[in-house]
């Protein structure tokens, strides 16, 4: 081989090592500011970039979501349909009788407390889909979106409160079918649905606390049942706290079911005062400020 043959080789080699042609460590990416091929330019988007969705959309869109997993799983419906049927029914009738002499009598009294009760049992779901979507990885994405990070937690406390609505028109339907009659009408009626769904909303926040710390959602329903079961039946739900013994009455007297009851009796029987509802409001107010910025801090040192 001439010493022109040996420069033209090398030459070649060098070239092919250049541009890539072959593969291993001689290849090099397109330099800066070359021609993006015609294959990438069909898939980048050409337009003006979106705008950042507001804390109202988000939380919006989010809620829509909530409601589009009740529509492919409609099962999840049971416990807003079946369950306050059956609580008002064998309530009534179980105790009525015994308690109040009556059903007619009963019912006036237990009606505004299972409405109550109904709801807030409900509340335990929210917890149990949070660490749903926390277990599957849902909420890894969801972090790294340009969004409202509280809007995933409103959102399904906004489609929630769609399921609460479900619950309350059943249990005021059957109230009216067995004899409830509201002395309130129906803007006190609706008060004190509204009045409850404000609490429920509140409460929410402090199962979306465990869904940050438990691992299950088997465990965060049975550490939220074990709460809700006292604060429940340990409340003026189905007797008048003054006929319990007074230790006893101490703990329900401070008990924020004793007092959402208070408000929804009071606000359906046109006898609501302004001590009732300031209660409410002062739990709510509580619960938000305490486990709303806790989920949130919880929800962002997550790794």
């Amino acid at each position: 081989m001439t010493a022109a043959e040996t420069t033209t080789a090398g030459t070649d080699a060098a070239g092919t090592g250049a541009t890539g042609t072959g593969s291993g460590a001689g290849t090099r990416p397109p330099a800066a500011g070359a021609a993006v091929p015609p294959d990438l330019r069909a898939v980048l988007a050409t337009g003006a970039r979106p705008a950042r969705p507001t804390p109202l959309a988000a939380s919006l869109t989010f809620g829509w979501r909530a409601l589009l997993k009740i529509r492919h799983v409609p099962e999840q419906l049971f416990d807003v349909t079946v369950f306050p049927i059956m609580l008002t029914l064998m309530f009534t009738y179980l105790f009525g009788g015994a308690l109040a002499g009556s059903t007619q009598e009963y019912v006036q009294f237990l009606l505004p407390g299972i409405l109550v009760q109904a709801i807030v049992m409900i509340t335990v779901y929210t917890g149990v889909t949070v660490n749903t979507d926390i277990t599957k990885g849902v909420f890894d994405r969801l972090r790294s979106l340009p969004i409202w990070q509280p809007s995933a937690f409103v959102g399904a406390l906004l489609g929630d409160v769609f399921r609460y609505s479900i619950a309350a028109v059943l249990i005021l339907a059957l109230g009216l079918a067995i004899g409830f009659r509201p002395e309130g009408g129906a803007l006190g009626v609706l008060a004190a649905v509204a009045v409850v769904i404000a609490f429920s909303f509140s409460l929410t926040w402090v199962w979306t606390v465990l869904a940050m710390v438990l691992r299950t959602p088997n465990s965060v329903m049975g550490v939220s049942m074990m709460i809700l079961f006292p604060l429940t039946f340990v409340s003026n739900i189905f007797v008048r706290q003054e006929t319990l013994p007074g230790w006893l009455q101490a703990f329900v007297d401070v008990n924020p079911i004793t007092h959402t009851t208070n408000a929804s009796r009071g606000l359906m029987h046109g006898v609501a005062t302004a001590e009732q509802l300031g209660w409410v409001a002062l739990s709510c107010a509580l619960l938000l400020i305490v486990f709303g910025p806790l989920t949130m801090r919880m929800y962002r040192g997550r790794s």
